[in-house]
């Protein structure tokens, strides 16, 4: 076995390196449900992501364009969420995976919605999907 297979250099392993970003209990009152009761109104979801970033080197000049900003995508994450009525939680998770994506180095979303008015006796019902950015 060569030593450049077993021990890359520490510049491969930075370039290739990954970062989780994540936000964690976003909760905001949306336009969901496939019943009839539930059109017309908002009830709360609840929002939790997993990005996986990569990292290359890291932030060499501490500035906010090194990295993803997580105040741009929580702003674009409760535009999204409130804009439309939206029948399904898969649905909403999608669109929300698909926003996270929009920035290359997002590698992965992982995406957790939760709807937390739907019955009075158990906190909170939804889904969760992974989904992996096809543009790299």
């Amino acid at each position: 076995m060569s030593s450049v297979a077993a021990f890359p250099s520490a510049r491969h392993q930075d370039a290739t390196g990954l970062r989780r970003l994540f936000v964690r209990d976003l909760v905001v009152a949306s336009e969901i449900g496939v019943h009839a009761h539930e059109k017309g109104r908002r009830q709360r979801v609840r929002i939790n992501l997993d990005l996986d970033v990569e990292e290359g080197a890291g932030p060499r000049e501490d500035r906010i364009t090194e990295v993803v900003d997580y105040e741009d995508i929580v702003v674009r994450l409760r535009k999204l969420v409130t804009a439309d009525h939206v029948n399904l939680v898969e649905t909403l998770a999608e669109r929300i995976a698909q926003l996270c994506l929009t920035d290359r180095r997002v590698r992965r979303a992982r995406v957790r919605v939760e709807k937390l008015d739907v019955f009075g006796d158990l906190a909170s019902v939804g889904v969760e999907i992974e989904r992996q950015n096809s543009r790299i």
